[in-house]
């Protein structure tokens, strides 16, 4: 196998391994978790992707998805958000470098050799995942924050890969926030006309989801204190309100960008993947 599990929990009936890897698209060792659920599968998949400061624990501990999970019978891969190491570029800040991997691959120094995220999700983890797990080879993503951003551009980007998309607070178009302006200059460059293509709500305006996705789900809490400056799910709406893309916005009231806002409707994201999962 080419996984080494670490750690082994007995959860919901399911079992819940700790993996790390050598990874071919880094360059580095990756960790990730895999959920399995009861049974013996073959079963569909749902990648998860974390958000600024985020390991791969942070979902695994914290977002209580696994007894939805157990229930429809869906494995579930929460990887970590960069990659990390001696020898690996990083930054002071916590908006930039290791746990901010933002899913591009970095075109930049000194990001170039190891922040691959995209290929690192799209093509090895989910090939990986699907060789050494009874998968049935299909599979959705979604994500929190940064990793909302990464599970929109990704599905958006490689939308044969996925049958569904979701996001919590995800930031939505990364071109009109201080947070993306900073990490795309970093990883891509100055060029803004090459951050288009990594930015969900100027995606969906493009056309990039119609014929895809049947709906898009996002739930946001409206006491979000990045929900203004950073996150603008509005500029979402108005890009699928452009083009007649199925878009959810549900806007929680009272609840913040924590992961206890994540835990309170996780039940519902895994529900909406696991009935397209199994069209």
């Amino acid at each position: 196998m080419t996984f080494k599990t670490t750690k082994t929990h007995a959860v919901h009936g399911g079992t819940l391994r700790y993996l790390t890897h050598d990874s071919t698209a880094t360059g580095t060792p990756m960790t990730l978790s895999v959920y399995m659920p009861p049974g013996e599968g073959p079963f569909p998949v749902l990648i998860w992707l974390s958000g600024l400061t985020c390991t791969e624990d942070n979902f695994t501990t914290k977002a209580g998805a696994y007894s939805a999970a157990a229930e429809h019978g869906v494995i579930i891969v929460a990887p970590d958000t960069s990659p990390r190491g001696e020898g690996v570029a990083d930054d002071p800040a916590y908006d930039l470098g290791q746990g901010a991997g933002f899913y591009v691959d970095a075109t930049q120094e000194p990001w170039v050799p190891h922040f691959r995220m995209e290929t690192y999700v799209t093509g090895e983890l989910i090939a990986l995942i699907d060789a050494e797990f009874p998968t049935t080879g299909t599979r959705s993503i979604s994500g929190h924050s940064m990793g909302g951003h990464g599970a929109l551009t990704l599905a958006l980007r490689h939308p044969d890969l996925f049958r569904s998309v979701s996001a919590f607070a995800p930031i939505a178009s990364p071109t009109r926030c201080a947070w993306g302006e900073k990490a795309f200059t970093a990883y891509l460059g100055d060029n803004r006309s090459l951050w288009a293509g990594h930015d969900a709500a100027l995606l969906i305006e493009s056309g990039a989801a119609r014929g895809r996705f049947d709906e898009i789900l996002i739930d946001q809490g409206d006491a979000d204190s990045f929900l203004t400056d950073q996150l603008k799910p509005e500029l979402l709406q108005a890009a699928a309100d452009a083009v007649g893309q199925g878009l959810t916005i549900r806007m929680q009231p009272g609840y913040d960008h924590s992961y206890f806002f994540m835990a309170s409707f996780m039940a519902d994201h895994v529900a909406f993947h696991a009935a397209r999962l199994k069209d």
